[in-house]
């Protein structure tokens, strides 16, 4: 395999490198949410949604760099994030089952409005892999400011989220970042280093969790400039790589309180 060296452009990578930033900034708290409320799909679920949105906008003929698909594909992960938490409110214990249906039913109603259309392959795969070595920093600046105003509600509940909060955070964060990122990489950036780091706590478990997420974007996209291999899928593998070798340092792979609590109640036992 030839190295492409002149793809380390720091004119492409630098926007990339920020957007991958941008994403995680959110990401990264939220992911350790979601796994603690063992919903672990949702934000394929609201990230298909969001990209529902999108695709019925253009369907529709928006402009598909207006702010028309902007607000369609944010009002259409707030009305999946506040279906799925009046089902969490109704049906807790059949809320994962709930949130893939969910997602079934928005990746094939996505297929059905691209039917027709002889670019639909495209756009299907730019929502599912993303575009981000073609992002700008001007595109950035929105995504950008909606993750601040994000930011600041979380540091001001303390972490603390519940019900409809948490569903439209979750929605407007997705919503922000599904269309720099793709639906593949807005799930990796929020599990990968929340999975990662689920041995830690605190503070540190955060800063961790972001410089994992972190080497795994700016690898990533320059793996795959020098390699001339697609930015999305090796954004994934890398981070997926980053957080397993994070498992060779101690305080990282260290056992959850609660299975030290576990072990501990098993050794009494024999």
């Amino acid at each position: 395999m030839t190295l492409n060296w002149e793809g380390l452009d720091i004119g492409i990578l630098g926007p990339a490198c920020v957007a991958g930033l941008i994403v995680l900034s959110t990401h990264v708290p939220l992911g350790k949410q979601v796994l603690n409320r063992g919903i672990i799909f949702i934000d394929l679920a609201i990230a298909q949604i969001a990209g529902l949105g999108v695709i019925l906008a253009q369907y529709l003929g928006v402009d598909e760099h207006g702010l028309g698909v902007q607000f369609a594909a944010a009002a259409a992960a707030l009305a999946g994030a506040g279906l799925l938490a009046w089902t969490d409110r109704r049906w807790p214990q059949q809320q994962e089952p709930l949130i893939g249906t969910l997602f079934v039913l928005a990746a094939t109603g996505g297929l059905l409005l691209l039917a027709d259309n002889p670019q639909g392959g495209e756009h299907l795969k730019d929502l599912l892999v993303g575009q981000i070595l073609w992002v700008s920093y001007a595109q950035l600046i929105p995504a950008a400011i909606l993750s601040a105003l994000l930011l600041g509600v979380m540091w001001l509940r303390g972490g603390r989220l519940a019900g409809l909060l948490f569903y439209a955070l979750f929605a407007l964060a997705i919503t922000a970042s599904v269309q720099l990122v793709g639906v593949y990489l807005v799930f990796a950036s929020l599990i990968v280093p929340a999975l990662a780091t689920a041995g830690m706590q605190g503070r540190a478990r955060l800063l961790a969790a972001y410089l994992i997420g972190a080497v795994g974007y700016i690898g990533g996209l320059v793996l795959s400039a020098v390699l001339d291999l697609p930015s999305g899928a090796m954004i994934v593998w890398v981070l997926a790589g980053t957080a397993l070798l994070a498992q060779a340092i101690p305080a990282v792979r260290r056992a959850h309180p609660a299975q030290a609590a576990d072990a501990a109640v098993f050794d009494a036992a024999a």
